[in-house]
């Protein structure tokens, strides 16, 4: 349970510290990136691994680099309905779901 709750902490930390130097994201504040870092969890959790299976063809074709797309549009699909996080465009939603995973995960090893 703590280690849940340590992973979500950190993905929200990793949120508000894209937001400051990402321009075209912005978080309004801590409980907005907590609420993100959970609904983020979940389509990671649920909608990514169909989205995977069903863009096979085309992950295949780009050597891998499409799931890249796929998690750009995960995090700016998130930003469509949550108030209080603003992604402007696909290229800070590409370069923002980027650096987040690469800071969740270099925090969940710390961890």
């Amino acid at each position: 349970m703590y280690k849940l709750l340590g992973k979500i902490l950190i993905a929200a930390a990793a949120l508000l510290l894209v937001s400051h130097f990402v321009p075209g994201i912005q978080v309004d504040s801590l409980y907005t990136a907590l609420i993100v870092a959970i609904i983020l969890g979940l389509l990671n959790l649920i909608v990514r691994p169909i989205l995977v299976i069903l863009t096979l063809p085309v992950t295949i074709l780009t050597l891998g680099l499409f799931i890249f797309i796929l998690n750009a549009g995960i995090f700016w699909f998130v930003s469509s309905f949550v108030a209080g996080f603003t992604v402007t465009g696909f290229l800070p939603a590409l370069i923002g779901a980027t650096c987040t995973s690469l800071l969740s995960t270099l925090g969940n090893k710390l961890l």
